[in-house]
């Protein structure tokens, strides 16, 4: 058997790849994380699946059930949020896995911010005016930063900042952001991105903090702050350049 840890995308269920949904259709076993994942994905399970939802168990128990399979023969479908590759908390599950000997697998999946991004109807790298995105998150009780890579250091760069879970933190993302790209920098806010609840809030650097709380959000939302948020006059790309040299093979 074979543990696959499948990105279920950012909200909407058709927004699975084609891969996703193909190897979900092919698990007998199912871990899904009830408070994020869209219960319409689930109907992509083979009838006689067993769901397991993993929104109240810890990391013992979803090892457990995952081991109880492998011992039962049965391939897992293991649906996170997102993609696998950040802040899905799947390190510490392949840790366990590879410690016991299991095989597994990963199915990449639409990031939450790729979403966002979407909603936004923006490029995040435009010509001339940015071509970095940071993708991060701000401390908590639960989980601090490593050094070097609090706001105030990754702000320096001007760069698009992205940030996961950290509505809730709204008013200290502003604070450490301030002195490095200034009041009037672009800012958005999107909670739900991809599903039909989907709240979009723009506004400047400035305005962004009291918007938000405004609207309520404190979590399932992505914040972005940069300039390429605005940016309207910028040069072409020179990927479609009439200048540029195209060769015929």
């Amino acid at each position: 058997m074979t543990v696959y840890f499948i990105g279920a995308g950012p909200g909407a269920a058709d927004l699975i790849t084609v891969r996703g949904a193909r190897t979900l259709a092919a698990c007998r076993v199912c871990l899904y994380a009830g408070s994020l994942v869209p219960r319409e994905l689930l109907a992509e399970c083979p009838p006689d699946a067993r769901l397991v939802d993993t929104a109240q168990l810890d990391l013992d128990q979803i090892t457990a059930e995952l081991l109880r399979a492998h011992e039962e023969g049965h391939d897992v479908a293991r649906l996170h949020s997102g993609d696998p590759a950040v802040f899905s908390a799947v390190a510490e599950q392949m840790r366990r896995l590879d410690a016991a000997g299991v095989p597994y697998e990963v199915v990449p999946g639409v990031l939450a911010f790729a979403a966002a991004a979407a909603a936004l109807k923006r490029e995040l790298t435009v010509p001339t005016v940015g071509q970095t995105v940071i993708l991060t998150r701000v401390a908590n009780r639960a989980t601090a930063m490593p050094e070097g890579e609090d706001l105030a250091t990754l702000g320096r760069s001007g760069a698009l900042i992205v940030l996961h879970l950290a509505a809730k933190y709204v008013d200290r993302v502003v604070e450490e952001l301030l002195p490095h790209y200034g009041g009037d920098c672009p800012a958005a806010v999107v909670a739900y991105a991809s599903r039909p609840d989907e709240l979009i809030i723009r506004g400047t650097l400035d305005e962004i903090a009291g918007k938000t709380k405004e609207a309520g959000v404190l979590r399932t939302a992505v914040i972005m702050v940069g300039r390429t948020l605005g940016a309207e006059q910028f040069r072409d790309s020179h990927l479609y350049s009439p200048e540029r040299e195209r060769h015929v093979c």
